[in-house]
């Protein structure tokens, strides 16, 4: 227990360190991880509309989408190792799905559903951000609490509960 306190402590120097020496626009790199979050979703739309239409002009689309996406994940991803940057990819694609099917589930009024997405979709995306600020290394991710996704914790305690919260802390997109 004292060691995930120390380790979250920590995470929350590095964070604090980070800002003080400003390596991070943290608000403008979270914008951008939102923009490639879309460019993720516009190359599966081309990708899906080339396979519904039968027209290949969609799948000549999604190398130019992908080329931008890839330029733009470099702003964020300066520095990884070994699949980090797959990773990375993919808990944005992950995290932007989620939070889609959640605001369908929303619509729908199946609040409940939505606002469990929702989640879901924001402990992806603050792993997303621990793994880039290098606040946790990849064999740390086998080790997730699986507390911190138990639809019945109105507050995580677990591993991504405890990253979410650092993340808040971090990104606050309202700093100009």
């Amino acid at each position: 227990m004292s060691t995930d306190i120390q380790k979250l402590n920590e995470f929350i120097d590095k964070v604090d360190q980070m800002k003080k020496q400003n390596k991070m626009d943290l608000s403008s790199d979270q914008d951008l991880s939102i923009a490639i979050m879309n460019l993720v979703s516009i190359e599966e739309h081309f990708f899906f509309s080339g396979a519904k239409t039968g027209n290949t002009e969609y799948y000549d689309l999604i190398k130019d989408v992908r080329e931008m996406r890839k330029e733009l994940l470099k702003k964020i991803i300066k520095e990884y190792d070994g699949e980090v940057w797959c990773i990375s990819k993919h808990l944005l694609a992950a995290s932007m799905r989620l939070m889609e099917v959640g605001a369908k589930q929303l619509g729908q009024n199946r609040k409940q559903e939505a606002y469990e997405l929702f989640e879901k979709a924001y402990n992806l995306y603050s792993l997303f951000w621990g793994l880039n600020m290098k606040l946790i290394q990849v064999g740390d991710i086998k080790k997730i609490d699986e507390q911190a996704l138990n639809k019945l914790d109105k507050e995580p305690n677990g591993f991504l509960g405890k990253l979410g919260t650092l993340v808040k802390k971090a990104i606050d997109c309202c700093l100009e």
